[in-house]
């Protein structure tokens, strides 16, 4: 499918920069099957949900995966934390920034409140490098000298990439192990108080998580959705949410999955060969684009997402291409606020 069929306008000043106060952002409603929409409060969202319903989110938490250091010219070097490679936490995955200052040999002074260093010990042609540390980069230390990894399109000032309060802003209220480089945003909407309205309300709450990778930041170069290839994430389906998703099912109720990552990973499962009960642990490299067959998710709680990017794609599958740009138009122009901190949407 041609890529610029998911192409649209949003003005600059419709990015949100900034977090609000959870459970204050706008939800924008979106019957799949007619197209209609409605403009609601997040606050609204438990009373759109029932008995019988199971809301399925994403508990992985935000690693600050962000480090700054010198190379031996005492140039400034951003180095982004993939994952690691070894049970020791030394050897790490990573990107560089920019990359002509991490070659290959190359030694990377970090900054931070004691001596610590990092060699560049491979360069792949992807432009992932095999970054190796002096010491164990473990999560009080990366706690310490890390920083928030957001998205491109949030803007700080030259020098401060994050501001104290994103260190929670950007983390869910269920976050659990440190797992991911960028957060399952439409979690961030969610209080304690709104997740306690939806279970009185006879909705079950089930998690899994999927460690968000950096390619969910990788934009679509291609002309054609063919031609592009996401990036494999591994996913924890733990067996409480594979028996609750079962029981939903013979129920008649609804799977409803918070947010993109959810929905991949409840699809790919569904895809899976058949395996005993208990949890299961697998990588998914699910592309999800218009003409998808939906087996696992009947309901969906997402954000506003960039134009022509796989996310939206995602969204088109589900609600329909001209339903989901029709929406859009329709936030823009009642002036809601779109991507991580933005507003949500619910289709249903």
């Amino acid at each position: 499918m041609r890529v610029d069929l998911f192409d649209y306008d949003l003005p600059a000043d419709r990015i949100a920069q900034a977090a609000r106060p959870r459970g204050e952002s706008r939800l924008l409603t979106l019957d799949r099957r007619t197209g209609a929409v409605a403009h609601r409060k997040f606050a609204d969202f438990p009373d759109l949900l029932g008995p019988g319903d199971l809301l399925v989110r994403n508990d992985v938490r935000v690693r600050p995966a962000r480090l700054y250091g010198r190379d031996a010219a005492g140039r400034l070097v951003e180095i982004f934390l993939v994952a690691p490679l070894a049970e020791d936490r030394r050897a790490w995955s990573a990107l560089a920034r920019p990359g002509r200052r991490a070659r290959k040999g190359s030694r990377i002074s970090l900054e931070g409140d004691e001596p610590l260093s990092a060699v560049v010990e491979e360069v792949a042609p992807d432009g992932r490098r095999k970054v190796r540390f002096g010491r164990a980069l473990d999560d009080a230390l990366l706690d310490r000298i890390g920083h928030v990894p957001l998205p491109p399109y949030i803007r700080r000032t030259p020098g401060a990439p994050d501001r104290p309060e994103d260190r929670e802003a950007y983390q869910t209220v269920f976050a659990r192990d440190p797992l991911a480089v960028a957060a399952p945003t439409a979690g961030l909407h969610f209080t304690p108080a709104i997740l306690e309205r939806i279970r009185r309300r006879g909705c079950e709450i089930a998690d899994l998580t999927l460690a968000v990778g950096p390619g969910t930041f990788k934009p679509v170069t291609a002309e054609d959705t063919v031609g592009h290839a996401l990036d494999a994430e591994d996913v924890i389906l733990p067996g409480r949410t594979r028996a609750l998703v079962e029981k939903a099912r013979e129920a008649g109720g609804r799977v409803v999955a918070v947010g993109t990552t959810v929905t991949r990973s409840l699809e790919a499962a569904v895809r899976l060969p058949p395996a005993p009960s208990g949890d299961r642990r697998f990588s998914t490299d699910l592309f999800i684009t218009p003409g998808f067959e939906f087996r696992a998710v009947d309901a969906l709680l997402t954000n506003f997402h960039l134009p022509r990017s796989t996310l939206l794609m995602l969204v088109s599958a589900f609600a329909g291409r001209e339903n989901v740009l029709a929406a859009y138009a329709e936030a823009v122009r009642e002036g809601y606020l779109f991507y991580s901190y933005g507003d949500a949407m619910f289709i249903a």
